[in-house]
């Protein structure tokens, strides 16, 4: 290699370098390009109805702002609510059981050598207490990195939507100027993936929200409609989502009966199996085409380098990645690679047939 090869491949080493140690930086600007795009997207249908650019930009944003909060505001009261149940009836369970223990142990001798009662259990719980309390202060840390990384991705979506065609030119001309048009086509079918990906993804959480409640209704469990806009927001994150959606919402039941607990199981169970055999193949094939296999391996990748944020985010990025693979490394490289070689066995193949006539010509 020459002298400037090896510059060249030390500056691509390097340049990835610097990208994987920042790669946390990237993916919060990318979930403010995928947010910003969203909402740009609403900006032009408003002004498609005769809006200004200002006053739709204003009207998306404040709809997005008013999602957000009256998601909070259904879901945090009625779980502190709940939680605040928990507590009361955690101490009258232990009496019970403490209770229950006594009447074994006042028929059965020894009872308590082979099955400890609570107060044993919390001596032996101890040290693993101490532990947890110890780690609050790491949570509480943990949850103001995560505020102030929800405010650093606002904060970039509002300086992108304000001029989005500016961010754009300038992504752009990071490419050689023979390629920018290219790009810039490759970008539009990014766009409207993404939208296409947004549209798809709320049906399904407006459906998959209906009928949790619809069926915690019917079983009569209480916070039905905070249960059941949790189940919608975390059908956002697919395979997973839908498992940890359930545990609230069994724990609540199991405060109410314990047989509904089982109820609920068998609910979120139905409810599920229609959205991954019914509900998404028929939303998202009209929106977005990816194979199931790659979008679990997607997630697979996603979580284990980028952690909750990359699973959060999986969906999105690999529907962006699937686009930047297909036009460049397939359809702009892959594809003119074949076709080049096909043409250069032509020729040869003509060359050749071409020799072996002249030769016969030549010896008759």
């Amino acid at each position: 290699m020459k002298l400037g090869q090896w510059i060249g491949l030390i500056a691509l080493l390097l340049s990835l370098y610097i990208l994987w140690q920042i790669k946390e930086v990237l993916l919060l600007i990318f979930a403010a390009v995928v947010l910003a795009t969203t909402l740009n997207r609403l900006a032009r249908r408003f002004q498609r109805m005769g809006m200004k650019r200002g006053f739709a930009v204003l009207m998306s944003v404040g709809i997005f702002l008013a999602i957000v909060v009256g998601f909070f505001w259904l879901i945090v009261p009625p779980f502190i609510g709940q939680f605040n149940e928990l507590t009361l009836r955690v101490p009258k369970g232990v009496e019970r059981f403490n209770s229950w223990l006594d009447i074994l142990e006042s028929r059965v001798p020894n009872f308590t050598n082979y099955f400890p009662d609570i107060t044993k259990l919390a001596e032996q719980a101890q040290p693993i207490l101490n532990r947890v309390l110890g780690s609050s202060f790491a949570f509480v840390s943990g949850s103001l990195e995560v505020i102030l990384k929800i405010l650093l991705v606002l904060v970039l979506t509002g300086m992108f939507l304000s001029d989005p065609l500016a961010y754009r030119k300038v992504f752009v001309r990071l490419f050689p100027s023979f390629y920018r048009r290219r790009i810039e086509g490759i970008l539009d079918q990014c766009e409207e993936s993404l939208e296409g990906w947004v549209t798809g993804a709320l049906i399904a959480m407006g459906v998959i929200g209906m009928m949790s409640l619809i069926g915690l209704s019917i079983l009569r469990i209480p916070s039905a409609l905070a249960l059941a806009v949790l189940a919608g927001f975390m059908n956002l994150i697919p395979n997973l989502g839908p498992t940890l959606s359930v545990v609230p919402a069994m724990a609540i039941a199991l405060l109410d009966d314990p047989w509904k607990c089982l109820a609920v199981l068998g609910l979120y169970f139905v409810i599920q199996q229609c959205e991954g055999n019914f509900i998404t193949p028929m939303v998202m094939a009209h929106q977005v085409s990816l194979l199931p296999a790659v979008t679990l391996i997607a997630q697979l990748f996603f979580v284990t380098f980028f952690g909750f944020l990359g699973l959060f985010l999986a969906l999105p990025l690999t529907v962006v990645a699937k686009i930047w693979v297909q036009e460049i490394l397939i359809k702009d490289v892959l594809d003119q690679w074949g076709d080049k070689s096909e043409k250069e066995t032509e020729i040869v193949l003509l060359t050749d047939e071409s020799s072996l006539e002249s030769k016969n010509t030549g010896s008759q």
